[in-house]
């Protein structure tokens, strides 16, 4: 039997399910390049890059084996531009007897898949995606059995679960998270380590022309590019990591800093995304190196939350309500995304510095995503699908099932508080305490009305005061609420009329 082994573009792991078993004599591997996938939405031009790039390399690496691979690139003649147009056009070339997939990482290509078969007349088996910690099914399970689905019940399941920092059934030192350690403004004087990065080869070079050309439209700078595009540079990128940036980590992973494209943060997420690492390979490093004394318990514990709890609970949550969880909009937001997303012009630096960083690197890391871009579009009342769809354009590591659920749940709000217990609403005061941002800003975060004020001051009473009747029973939201309450109504006049101003001028420029 001649079996056709399907590989995505964000499957790019040697002990993928579909490549078990596999027949080097008979069995041929397919990997393709379409422009269904760089297109669906406007892709940053590195996203598309490092992920073409990763998979010629990776193609390379099973050749090297001696697997046969059938890999079509995006320019090939007759490349028919979509997933079921190349299996189609394959399973003619290699007369195979089966197709074997592994699940895909998003909704619309596993609906996609279910069609094969019947598309086809030959038997297609889609096997499960292990590479993750908790299994489909099982998270389906654990929602079933409880009343709250909250990350922190299901991080606490996990810990039990692989026994990382764990003292038999009790949390490592005594509490189960040390987020209240982890919110460390960045000092003026701290060296914050470079960061590393990696030269382009011949093949990635000629997938730059090849971006260049076809997609030069689409956001982004590609001339900055400096991801890894091997399983070997990923892994150097983990050490890297782990030696020089995960000892503060956690103490300063809410900080904020300009010109602090990635502090200390681990820049590991397009790797892990794509396959290139594992997210039990990069927790174990990091526990190891809190064995040896090398790094604190707050920030091994801190980096541990953020994959084994919080990566592994959005994928869970994505699969477990999608389709319909999409089309949630418990806040009804319904504005324009506001241009500057795109252009980086605006006079708020906070919004200036973390777009234009997204712009060099398409890579932000999660505090500029939720407090800054996040916090300003859930203020403006923006549509959902259209803040969602600028995060899977704009980041390297933005895959559907990673970034719809932090967008459109965390973010926005938008699931009604399904993954959050709250809006994570905030002024300028919370992003002038954690950034330097405000410093010499055309804005003040310490004035509350009027010209020189801070955009956020007033949309963030702007926001409470639109949203009362949504919010206000919410009991972590009881002392923002009392503190309305008892403001003058003049002054809650002024400020529904500049946050009405504010965001008309912003509209403006849409038409």
């Amino acid at each position: 039997m001649k079996t056709l082994r399907l590989i995505l573009g964000d499957q790019l792991s040697r002990p993928l399910s579909a490549l078990r078993g596999i027949d080097r004599a008979r069995d041929v591997v397919l990997m393709v390049e379409v422009s269904e996938e760089a297109t669906y939405v406007r892709h940053h031009k590195q996203k598309i890059v490092f992920v073409l790039s990763a998979m010629r390399h990776f193609a390379e690496s099973l050749r090297a084996e001696g697997i046969d691979v059938d890999y079509v690139r995006l320019n090939e003649k007759g490349n028919t531009g979509s997933f079921t147009g190349e299996l189609g056009r394959a399973l003619s070339r290699h007369k195979a007897d089966r197709i074997v997939a592994t699940e895909p990482g998003e909704y619309r290509v596993w609906e996609t898949m279910q069609s094969w078969e019947n598309a086809f007349g030959t038997p297609v088996e889609i096997r499960e995606d292990d590479r993750f910690l908790c299994s489909r099914a099982e998270f389906a399970r654990w929602v079933k059995e409880r009343k709250s689905v909250r990350m922190e019940f299901f991080y606490r399941h996990m810990r039990r679960k692989t026994g990382w920092l764990m003292k038999g059934d009790k949390p490592e030192g005594g509490k189960w998270n040390y987020d209240a350690l982890n919110r460390k403004a960045m000092p003026r004087n701290i060296k914050v380590p470079s960061r590393r990065r990696f030269n382009s080869d011949a093949m990635t070079r000629d997938v730059m022309m090849l971006v260049r050309k076809r997609f030069g439209g689409h956001f982004g700078d590609w001339q900055s590019f400096g991801w890894g595009v091997t399983r070997k540079d990923a892994r150097k990128a983990l050490r890297h990591f782990i030696t020089n940036c995960l000892p503060r980590f956690g103490e300063y992973q809410d900080a904020m800093k300009t010109g602090g494209d990635f502090l200390f943060h681990s820049v590991l997420s397009p790797y892990l995304n794509i396959g290139l690492l594992g997210p039990k390979e990069v927790c174990e490093e990091a526990l190891e190196a809190y064995r040896k004394g090398s790094a604190p318990l707050p920030a091994v514990e801190g980096f541990v939350r953020q994959i084994l709890g919080w990566r592994e609970y959005v994928r869970g949550i994505y699969w477990t309500k999608m389709p319909a969880y999409a089309q949630s909009n418990f806040l009804q937001a319904d504005r324009p995304l506001p241009e500057f997303y795109w252009t980086g012009k605006t006079d708020m630096s906070c919004l200036r510095e973390t777009i234009e960083a997204t712009r060099r690197n398409a890579y932000a890391h999660h505090i500029q995503r939720l407090m800054i871009t996040g916090n300003f579009a859930l203020l403006a009342g923006v549509a959902p699908a259209q803040v969602e769809e600028w995060y899977l354009v704009v980041y390297a590591d933005a895959f559907e099932w990673v970034e719809l659920p932090n967008t459109h749940g965390m973010a926005l709000y938008a699931d009604g508080g399904l993954l959050g217990s709250k809006p994570y609403a905030a002024s300028g005061a919370y992003i002038d305490r954690m950034s330097d941002y405000c410093h010499g800003c055309a804005y003040d975060p310490k004035v509350k009305l009027g010209t020189k004020a801070c955009p956020f001051n007033y949309l963030y009473w702007y926001f409470l005061i639109v949203n009362e009747r949504r919010l206000a029973q919410n009991p972590r939201m009881g002392m923002p609420y009392r503190t309305l309450a008892r403001m003058a109504g003049d002054r809650r006049q002024q400020i529904v009329q500049e946050a009405q101003e504010f965001l008309d001028r912003l509209e403006s420029k849409y038409r």
